[in-house]
Parts: structure tokens; C-alpha cells; sequence
């Protein structure tokens, strides 16, 4: 029997009778089977078409004697021979040792012989009963006995055509995977499973998947289930690319998968790049160990892979030589350098004398100054350095040196070609790479390069890191030539590849321009005004390194360096902050700007004043901490003054970049932790929690009028009048960007008098209040100081000047009475007193960490004098601030007689307690300073209530209690009461029980007069002790009763029995009985409060 050609195949899957007429018999014969089972079974279809092809297949089978054998196979009763085979199955389950005879069926001269004589349903059982015992044998592992009926290729037809009838005839015994993987263990094994593969076409992917899945190809049935598969896939061509893709998916059958793509071999090269190259890591590792293990074994697979690789390597090379390199060949050139290295750095393929040699070939190949040509190079560079056998000869590192020395003349012109990144910044920065020694970082490089992880040791690099470093470019070279690369414009970080900014990053933090006495300033100034958004990731990393250089040159001590980098002046700083809106700047900043940095256009306002911004407060930082570890420096540094960078758009800027987060993703964090540890005033709390959303109140605003100066002042001047107008414009003024409604910011200011007088309606008090906080992000400090000069009270003559000086916390307060019975003002004056202490701390702090006391010795003398000034100096003036605010409020509450102004009363005092509450909890020792200090006992209860961190008073009563003056103890007395009233714990308890020794200890002390002063303060405070701790009444009330019964004896006596008798003390005898019914009502309170209290019981 002939094997089965893929042509007959073919027409079998496409049932293409008309071809099958044009084979001859002898091809034919394996699948006549299934084409006689066609013709007699009773068609499904009785359409024309279909009878029509019955009789084609009629066409082919007439004149072929072998039909009528096949149609006997087909006259058997196999619902019999069914139910006998399962019973042999049965017995062979329950016997392991059973063995059918060949007399059981008749055959008294063996198998092969009695097969050839007995009729056809014998033949069937002999058959199937064969492939049963096979099954048998293999299923428990015996050794197995090659059958003599499969062994003589005389009977292969027969039973070819008796196991394909079975297997549509008994479906429910006999499966084509199971039998699969029983012949394929016999002699002809291989041919009968493609015959009967090729009577069944549509098992063809079944068989193939079961068999790769099921394929160990170390082992003896591996090799066996190898060769069927070739078999397979010679017969159907058309799959082998499927065949190849099951290969992949079950990481099976290597070799296998190597010798189907060598049939394509215009496929080889991006097939082997897909998987090395390719996302799926557990087929990059699969074919990686083979390629390791096959190297070992000298595999017959990858021998033959490597000489299809080594033919099109040759073909490319020479067509090179006869035709040039064009951009068709670069291309196929790079593909094949990326293979090749993956082969060597992922799979590990040592390369051979003639894979060296073409590879060093191809890559010193010069190709044409394009945009594929600066690709080939790249990766020919990249190659060059991970694979280090190719400079292993001295004619391959003369070759190769040739071609490096024309690479860097020619850098320029590749450099021209590329929109991205040049050839000439990816050879910098492996030069200086290699200088510094980061093999590491070479490797990153050369890994995102080749778009691949790859190994790159440092021993192995030895050799092309002398000729970078000392051939090719030496560090003064790298040096010089890097400062005359051009910046890259519109720098973002959409631009892929290396660019001028690395190499100029990684010379700055290796020191090589102070070294060689190059400067960069004028290079990163230019940089940072050609800075667009998305910020580049390396722009922050430059400027740090930069600032490092600025303020320690020297940091390990060795090198004496004369070259010093220059800061920035502010004339260039100031150059770049004035391509903003004007109405974010003080103008007068910009009267004496220099012309020498004119000519530097700015591409992205905000991106290059964002940079700038780092780069000050930064080098501020930098410069303090440096002072304060280096205090014996002769150097003197550059000092920008926190005047000068307080009249930038720092706070405006800082919001651009949260709203604009992705934009700025490595700047924005660092720069706030910088902002708010050096300039705290500009990043509040409040700022950060503070959202404008203005959205419900602007639906109804002017969508057709333009907004002009004059229709604000208009509105402005009839906000008392006409408030529905001002109601409508400060709508539009929300709906304007913050850089546009800033220019009517002095405008609105001058107004802020009218518009918080008490009868302008709330609503638009609201806006207008907004609209306030909407300002305040662009220059607080000066917006402050404009607010202040309009609120100022009439008899302070004095005004702030937005330009010259500092806001001193005090005069904040300096105030009309009016400013805090409105709310909305008084919210405003506490936004600004806030953060005008805030920035006065930060001012004394530079002041007394700016410059170190050194003595003649050069030894750093105490500052702990200066630190405990400072300190003085704070809580002094923050304390005095809060007392300022409650005698404020002592006095409000007083003159508060109309219900109206009670109401704002109420609102003023929530305010006030607020900031006192953040202020005790941000500077718990200024808490205990107020009451050190005491306050009016009237606002004792409003505190307490109003504010929750009063609290913290409870740690450090006993302390207040040991002031020898009786104003201040009647104040904690009175203090201690009404805090245990509202916080009863237990630590309370132990402090009312001292409170109460100390009231009965000091009127046991006290003077008849001071006694009656002592009693009418104390005697509310010990009914709030009881009412707190109903365990103390034994002892309130022992307290009243020996008070008690003195009064009423000196009231009765009319005498003092210690003083002399005086006109003070016939007054104080004649006020006894006053008191003495004070004590009275005392009682009386206790008892129907608190004793008769049902709780209690």
C-alpha cells in the first residue's frame, strides 16, 4: 500500500471528486473505504447535487476489484460482533493474564495464515481483537510482542479497511486517538493511523493536538509519536502552520517545531523573533532551555536552523556588497541583529567562527544617512557591546574600531535624520557610562535599545570599554562635546530614545563638566525654557543635580576644583516668569530685566516656571542645609530672599500642577514637600481643603455681555443699591480663568468695605467671598496686604507696602470694629493672620538657621540663645494674638444688643474659636501660655464649648493651680470646673478633689474681705464639681457648712475677733450675712440639682 499524498489528501478534506479521477488507482486505494461507505449508505440529501456526487464517486470506484471486498467488510452484522467484543473486554478487565487463542476464532494455523483464509466477519473479530490485546500491552507497561498480523505489509489493506469501517461502524468501542496511540507502538503503525487519518479528514487537528500534547520527545514513544507526526504533516502541508502554532501552546516538541519552519524558510526569521521577542515569557524560557540543551546535544534541529539563519546572514551580506545598503536591506539587517541577539543573551547560542565573522560584517556595514539606516546602526552598536566575542580577534577589534571612529564623524549627519533621538547622544552617554564605570546602566541602555532583557556582565565588557574610554572618547572629549549638543525642542516625555538631556544629566552628577572646567548653565537654562508638557521625567533629576553642584562642588574632598558652576540670576528667572499673564506678577519686578535673555523664546510658559520654581526652592533648601553642615565654608552662596519668591506665582503654580497632575507627574510632589517645608504661608491647610466648586451658582450668568472694567465698577458702586447686578457679574467672575479675573483683583479689593456691609444680601457675600479665595492662589502676600490696606482701621495712618516689607501678625489685627461683627470679613482677616504667621515663623527660622556663629577657633559656638529668642519671640506674639481675640470677643458681646448683630455675634465666635482650636492643636505649649496668662472668666463657658482641643488643659491644671495669686486661682478654679463638667473621666476627679483642698485651704487663710471676693467667684465653681462628680457632694458640702457657720458667727458678733475694729471691717461684718446666704443658695442648689436627682439612686 502507498502512502497517502497530499494531493488525494486534499481533495479527501475538500471532497473534490473531480480530482480524485485524475489519481491513479494505486493512490487512491487508502481511501476507498470511506468512499464506499459513501456510495451505499442512504443519503440524507436527495437534492439533484447530492445524487449528483454519488455518482461521480460511483465514476471513480467502478473498474477497481478491490470494492466488492470492501463492500463485504460493510455486510457485516456488527451489532453481534459489538456485543461480543464487550464481553471480551469484559474478561480481559477481570483477568489480567487473559490471552484470546487463535483457535477461538477458527484459525488452527495461526493468525496471519488463518486471517488470509477465514471469512470476513472472522477477519473483523481477528482484527479489533489484535488492537484490544495491543491496548492491553501498553496500558500495563508489558513488554510488548510485535503481532504478526501488522508485522507483513501484505495485510496492511485489509486492515486499513477494517478499521476505518469499524470506526464509523462501532463508534462506542473504538475511538481514532486511542487507536492512535496504539499503533503508533507497531511495525506499519505510522501508515495505517495516515490512512485512516485520510479517510476521516476532519480528525486530522485532533489527532495532531492529542498527539503533541501527549509527545515526550526523550523517550522511545516520543521518537515514535516524532515520526508519526512528520508523517502527518507531510501528507497535509496546508496545516503546518497550525501544527506549528499546538507546538507553542502545549511547549512541546521542539525540534519538531523547528523542522516545520524550516519548510518555510522566508517565515524562520520572524517566527524565531516572535517567540524570543514576543510577550508570552513561558514560551521565551521553553525555547530558550531547548536552545541551551539542543547546543549540548548538537541537535539535528538546530544545527539546521542555524545553517538556514547562516544562508539568508550570507545573503543579506552580499547583496550589500554588489547592491549597497539600502533602506530595504537596513531594515532586514536590523531584524536579523535583534534575532541574532536574542539567540545569544536570552537562549544563550554560543556563535561559531562563521557566525562571527558574518555577523562582524553586517554590523560595520555603513549604511545610508536615513531614518532605518540610524536604526541599524543603533542596534549594530548595541550588538557590538552585549556580545563581546565579536572584538574576541585582533582584526575583528580593528574592524570594529574602524567602524566606531567613522560612526562618530558621521554623527552629526545621523543626528540630522532623526526627529527623536541622535546617534551621537546614545554614543555620549555610553562613553559616559562607561567612564563612571555603570555597567548597569549601559545595560538598561542597550536593553531598551534592542527592545529586549538581556544579560550584560561587567568582565565581558572589559575590552570595549578601553576602546570607548581611551580610543575613542576621552572624558574631556565627552565633556566638551556634550555642551555644544543642541537642546531638544519642545522636550516632553512623548520623546522616546536618549536624548541631549541624558547625557548632559549624567555628566552634571559624574562631575566631568567641573572637571574639565565646562560650563552648562546657559545649556539647562535653555533646556528648561524648551521644556513642554508632558514634563520629561529626567528635567527634575537634572535640576537636582545641578543644584548639588551649585552648593557642594566637592563633595568627597579629593579633587581640587577652581571651576564653580553659576546659579541663575534673577534677571533670568524673572525672563521666564514674564512670558506669563502680567496680572500674575508684580510689574515692578520687571522695570530693570536684562536683554541678554530676550532672544530665549519660552515654549510653555507654565511647564518653564513650574522648572524655575524647583529649581529656587531647591536651592534654597540645599543651601541652608549646607550651612548648617558646613558652617566653617568661606564660601559665600547666591541667596534668593524669601521677599523675592514671594512675589512669584508660587501658590498659582502649585494649583496649575495639582489640576494638571499627569502632566507633571515626577515634579508636582517634590515640589509641594519643598513649598511647605520652606514657605509654609503658601500651602495652607485651608487652601488644600478649600474646593471652588462654583458650578451651582453660575447657571444663570451673562453669556452674551462682555466683562470689562467698567461694568465692574458699576456693579461695585451698586452693590448696597442695586446687589442684584453685582450678583450677576461676580457670577461671570467665577466662570473667568484664574489669570483673567486676576487682573481686576486691586479693583475688587478697594470694594471689599461695601460689599460685607450688613445690607448687601448674604448670597452675594458668598461670591464675593469666593471670588476672594479665588484671588488669593495667585500672589497671597501682596493680595494680603491689598486686603489689610482696605479694612485698616482710620487711625492707623500707616499702610502695607505690598513691595518692601513683611506682614507683622499683630497689625493684622489692627482693625475696624465692624470687620469682625461681618463673618465673611472676619474669615478673610483670619485667612490672612494665619498666614502671616506662618510666614513669620518661616522668616525667623532662615534668619537664625541662615548664618552659624563660628568662634576664632572655626568651632560652630551655641545657638541655643538665638533658638530660645526665636521661641520667646513666637509664642509671645501667637499668644498675644489669641488674647487679642478674646478680649475682642468679651467686648463684642458686651456691645451686642440688637438681635441682628447677637446673631453675627454667634458666627463671629464659631470663627474665632475655630482658629484658636487649630492654633492649640498646631502649638499645644501656647494653649498652656493663654492660661498661664489667664483671659475674662465671661468667655471661660464659650471656650470650653467652642473649643474642642481646651481639652488638653486637663494635663497640666495641677501646674496652674500653683500660682500664688488669687485672680489667677479663682481663673483655674473656675477653668477646672467647667472643664470636668464637660469632660468627666477619671483624671478629672483627682483634679476636682485638689481643686476643692485648695478652695478650703485658702478660705481658711484669707482675710475677711478678700474671703468674700474668694466666695463669690467659687461658689458657682463648686456646684459644677458636684454636678460633674456627685461623689464630691460630702466634701462641697463640709466646705459650705464650716464656711458657713464663720459668717454667721462674725455676722452675729458684729466683731473680728483678730482685727481691731475699723470701718472696713464693720463693713465686712455688715456683708456676712450676704454671703452667708449666697452659701445658702449654694446648698439649696446642690441638693435639689444633684442630691434629689432621680439618676443618682
Amino acid at each position: 500500500m502507498l502512502n497517502v499524498t497530499p494531493q488525494v489528501f486534499a481533495a479527501m478534506q475538500n471532497l473534490d471528486i473531480c480530482a480524485l479521477e485524475k489519481y491513479p488507482q494505486n493512490e487512491i486505494r487508502p481511501i476507498l473505504p470511506s468512499l464506499v461507505r459513501m456510495t451505499l449508505l442512504s443519503p440524507l440529501d436527495n437534492t439533484n447535487s447530492s445524487m449528483a456526487s454519488r455518482k461521480q464517486i460511483l465514476g471513480v470506484l467502478i473498474g477497481i476489484e478491490v470494492v466488492n471486498s470492501i463492500v463485504s467488510y460493510l455486510q457485516v452484522n456488527y451489532h453481534e460482533l459489538e456485543l461480543e467484543l464487550k464481553k471480551e473486554l469484559q474478561v480481559r478487565q477481570k483477568s489480567v493474564y487473559y490471552d484470546v487463542p487463535p483457535t477461538e476464532f477458527g484459525l488452527q494455523t495461526g493468525i496471519a495464515l488463518g486471517f488470509e483464509r477465514s471469512d470476513v466477519t472472522c477477519k473483523v473479530r481477528v482484527v479489533l481483537s489484535e488492537i484490544f490485546n495491543i491496548q492491553f500491552q501498553v496500558a500495563e507497561s508489558k513488554s510488548f510482542m510485535h503481532p504478526e498480523l501488522f508485522e507483513d505489509s501484505i495485510y496492511l489493506e485489509e486492515i486499513v479497511d477494517i478499521l476505518c469501517i469499524a470506526l464509523a461502524e462501532l463508534p462506542s468501542l473504538l475511538n481514532i486517538l486511542d487507536l492512535t496511540d496504539t499503533l503508533v507502538h507497531v511495525h506499519n503503525g505510522r501508515r495505517i493511523i495516515c490512512a485512516m487519518v485520510a479517510n476521516f479528514p476532519d480528525y486530522y487537528r485532533d489527532v495532531v493536538s492529542h498527539l503533541i500534547h501527549s509527545c515526550d520527545e526523550e523517550s522511545i514513544e516520543g521518537k515514535l509519536k516524532l515520526s508519526l507526526l512528520t508523517a502527518l504533516s507531510e501528507m497535509n502541508p496546508s496545516q503546518a502552520l497550525f501544527t506549528r502554532a499546538i507546538c507553542m501552546e502545549n511547549l512541546k516538541v521542539s525540534s519538531f517545531m523547528l523542522n516545520l519552519s524550516l519548510k518555510y524558510p522566508h517565515d524562520l526569521i520572524a517566527f524565531l523573533t516572535g517567540i524570543l521577542l514576543g510577550n508570552d515569557q513561558n514560551i521565551r524560557s521553553w525555547f530558550a532551555v531547548y536552545v541551551r540543551s539542543s547546543q549540548k546535544r548538537k541537535g539535528e534541529a538546530l544545527i539546521q536552523v542555524r545553517m538556514e539563519l547562516l544562508q539568508q546572514l550570507q545573503n543579506i551580506v552580499h547583496l550589500h556588497a554588489i547592491h549597497g545598503l539600502n533602506d530595504h536591506f537596513t531594515s532586514q539587517g536590523s531584524v536579523v541583529i535583534r534575532l541574532y541577539c536574542a539567540l545569544r543573551g536570552i537562549a544563550g547560542l554560543k556563535f561559531n567562527d562563521e557566525e562571527i565573522s558574518l555577523i562582524s560584517q553586517l554590523i560595520t556595514s555603513r549604511p545610508l544617512p536615513t531614518q532605518s539606516g540610524l536604526r541599524f546602526v543603533s542596534l549594530a552598536l548595541c550588538m557590538l557591546i552585549s556580545c563581546p566575542s565579536l572584538v574576541f580577534s585582533t582584526t575583528l577589534e580593528i574592524k570594529s574600531v574602524e567602524w566606531l571612529q567613522w560612526l562618530t564623524k558621521e554623527d552629526t549627519f545621523f543626528g540630522k535624520q532623526s526627529d527623536t533621538t541622535s546617534l551621537g547622544e546614545m554614543l555620549l552617554l555610553l562613553a559616559i557610562h562607561f567612564h563612571s564605570n555603570q555597567i548597569a546602566a549601559i545595560g538598561d541602555l542597550i536593553c531598551s535599545t534592542l527592545a529586549m532583557k538581556i544579560p550584560i556582565r561587567p568582565n565581558s565588557t572589559n575590552r570595549i570599554k578601553q576602546l570607548f574610554t581611551q580610543d575613542l572618547f576621552t572624558e574631556q572629549v565627552v565633556a566638551s562635546h556634550a555642551v555644544r549638543v543642541p537642546v531638544t525642542i519642545n522636550l516632553n516625555a512623548h520623546i522616546p530614545g536618549y536624548l541631549p538631556v541624558h547625557c548632559i544629566h549624567q555628566l552634571i552628577k559624574s562631575r566631568s563638566f567641573m572637571k574639565h572646567k565646562v560650563p552648562i548653565k546657559s545649556w539647562i537654562y535653555k533646556q528648561i525654557c524648551n521644556s513642554i508638557t508632558p514634563l520629561h521625567p529626567v528635567m527634575p533629576a537634572l535640576i537636582e543635580v545641578y543644584v548639588n553642584t551649585l552648593i557642594t562642588p566637592n563633595p568627597s574632598g579629593k579633587l581640587n576644583i577652581e571651576h564653580i558652576h553659576k546659579p541663575f540670576s534673577k534677571y533670568e528667572i524673572l525672563h521666564i516668569f514674564n512670558a506669563s499673564n502680567p496680572a500674575l506678577l508684580n510689574t515692578q519686578l520687571f522695570s530693570n530685566v536684562s536683554n541678554a535673555t530676550s532672544n530665549i523664546q519660552i515654549q510653555c510658559a507654565t511647564t518653564s516656571q513650574l522648572l524655575i520654581l524647583y529649581y529656587l526652592v531647591l536651592y534654597e533648601e540645599t543651601r541652608q542645609l549646607n550651612i548648617l553642615s558646613s558652617p566653617t565654608s568661606c564660601r559665600k552662596f547666591k541667596d534668593y530672599s524669601t521677599n523675592f519668591l514671594s512675589k512669584l506665582p508660587v501658590k498659582y503654580l502649585l494649583h496649575v500642577a495639582q489640576k494638571n497632575h499627569n502632566d507633571y507627574v515626577g515634579l508636582f510632589h517634590p515640589l509641594l514637600r519643598l513649598i511647605v517645608s520652606n514657605c509654609p504661608h503658601l500651602s495652607m491647610v485651608e487652601d488644600w481643603l478649600e474646593e471652588y466648586d462654583v458650578m451651582h451658582i453660575t447657571q444663570k450668568c451673562m453669556p452674551t455681555r462682555h466683562m470689562n472694567r467698567t461694568l465692574i465698577v458699576k456693579s461695585l458702586k451698586a452693590v448696597q443699591s442695586h446687589p442684584g447686578l453685582s450678583f450677576m457679574v461676580f457670577k461671570a467672575l467665577l466662570k473667568l480663568p484664574t489669570d483673567e479675573m486676576a487682573q481686576y483683583a486691586e479693583l475688587i479689593v478697594e470694594n471689599i468695605p461695601k460689599v460685607f456691609n450688613e445690607v448687601v444680601p448674604r448670597l452675594t457675600q458668598d461670591l464675593y467671598k469666593t471670588i476672594w479665595s479665588i484671588l488669593n492662589t495667585t500672589l497671597p502676600i501682596s493680595f494680603w496686604k491689598t486686603t489689610l490696606n482696605m479694612i485698616m482701621s482710620s487711625t492707623d495712618t500707616t499702610k502695607l507696602n505690598i513691595f518692601n516689607e513683611n506682614i507683622d501678625p499683630l497689625r493684622v489685627l489692627r482693625c475696624k470694629r465692624k470687620v469682625f461683627y461681618s463673618p465673611y470679613m472676619l474669615v478673610i482677616l483670619i485667612r490672612i493672620l494665619n498666614g502671616s504667621v506662618a510666614a513669620y515663623r518661616a522668616c525667623l527660622n532662615n534668619q537664625v538657621y541662615g548664618k552659624q556663629i563660628v568662634d576664632k577657633n572655626g568651632q560652630i559656638q551655641s545657638d541655643s540663645d538665638r533658638e530660645e529668642l526665636k521661641t520667646a519671640l513666637l509664642a509671645s506674639q501667637e499668644s498675644a494674638t489669641v488674647q487679642i481675640l478674646l478680649e475682642l470677643l468679651t467686648k463684642l458681646q458686651k456691645c451686642a444688643t440688637q438681635c441682628i448683630y447677637k446673631l453675627r455675634l454667634r458666627e463671629s465666635q464659631g470663627i474665632i474659636c475655630t482658629y484658636i482650636h487649630q492654633t492649640f492643636i498646631t502649638e499645644p505649649a501656647l494653649a498652656k501660655l493663654v492660661h498661664f496668662q489667664t483671659y475674662p472668666t465671661e468667655i471661660i463657658p464659650m471656650m470650653v464649648i467652642g473649643v474642642p482641643s481646651m481639652h488638653i488643659c486637663t494635663d497640666y491644671l495641677l501646674d496652674l493651680h500653683n500660682i500664688p495669686e488669687m485672680n489667677k486661682q479663682i481663673f483655674m478654679i473656675e477653668l477646672t470646673s467647667h472643664l470636668v463638667l464637660k469632660y468627666s473621666i477619671p483624671k478629672c476627679l483627682s483634679v476636682s478633689k485638689f481643686c476643692l483642698n485648695v478652695v478650703q485651704t485658702s478660705i481658711s487663710l484669707l482675710s475677711t474681705s478678700a474671703k468674700f471676693v474668694y466666695l463669690n467667684s467659687v461658689l458657682p465653681s463648686l456646684v459644677r464639681f458636684v454636678e460633674a462628680f456627685p461623689l464630691l457632694i460630702d466634701d462641697c458640702i463640709n466646705i459650705l457648712m464650716i464656711t458657713g457657720k464663720n459668717l454667721s458667727s462674725q455676722s452675729s458678733l458684729g466683731l473680728c475677733s483678730v482685727q481691731m475694729l475699723t470701718k472696713s471691717n464693720i463693713k465686712c461684718f455688715k456683708e456676712s450675712q450676704k454671703y452667708v446666704d449666697l452659701i445658702d443658695k449654694a446648698f439649696e442648689t446642690i441638693v435639689t440639682k444633684i442630691v434629689n436627682r432621680s439618676q443618682l439612686y
